[in-house]
């Protein structure tokens, strides 16, 4: 198991969390993602390390920014 943190910039509410919550756990591989909204700060853990591409696509598709 890896474990990466990203930073998501452009989350206001509960909602967003849910939305970048849902197209991370998307990506094959991911057992948990945790997210904080105030930071911004994304912890995602997966059965392998998480690469920037995979994380900005999912990011993206969610309507959010990833910080880098």
């Amino acid at each position: 198991m890896s474990t990466t943190t990203f930073t998501v910039r452009g989350m206001t509410c509960g909602h967003c969390v849910n939305h970048v919550t849902e197209e991370v756990k998307k990506i094959a591989g991911v057992t948990s993602v945790d997210v904080e909204l105030k930071s911004g700060a994304v912890s995602v853990t997966a059965e392998a390390e998480i690469t920037t591409e995979q994380m900005e696509a999912a990011v993206v598709e969610a309507g959010y920014e990833l910080v880098k």
